[in-house]
């Protein structure tokens, strides 16, 4: 099982009536794979944003690194931001690579289409 970056050792299925520790393959996962070559990934936020929260667990459940870019305080970040996302001004902001994917609700139209993995690899 992965937790942040570490796996832990062992995991106790519910349905092992001994409770013996039962150890995770060792080999790499498809996921581990696939996003080894990753695209770097940017997102815009603020603060008190569920949607930021919402875009942000969704890399990470994914196992997604990402740059977070709080644009809260410095108008200098906020006008790269719009600059680089075509005036829009809302948060979060996402970029995988060059490109821009858009909001959360974009992000998440990606990940149900099946177009978000292809995108995060392609790098």
């Amino acid at each position: 099982m992965l937790v942040g970056n570490a796996r832990f050792d062992t995991i106790f299925p519910v349905n092992n009536p001994a409770k013996a520790p039962v150890r995770p393959r060792e080999s790499t996962t498809s996921l581990d794979r696939t996003f080894a070559t990753m695209n770097k990934v940017t997102i815009y936020t603020t603060m008190l944003c569920p949607f930021c929260v919402m875009a942000k667990r969704l890399l990470r459940n994914k196992g997604v690194e990402f740059e977070e870019i709080n644009i809260g305080r410095s108008s200098a970040k906020r006008n790269e931001m719009q600059e680089r996302a075509g005036g829009r001004h809302t948060v979060p902001q996402i970029f995988i690579g060059d490109a821009h994917v858009g909001g959360c609700d974009d992000l998440y139209e990606l990940e149900q289409k099946g177009q978000l993995d292809p995108l995060l690899a392609a790098g």
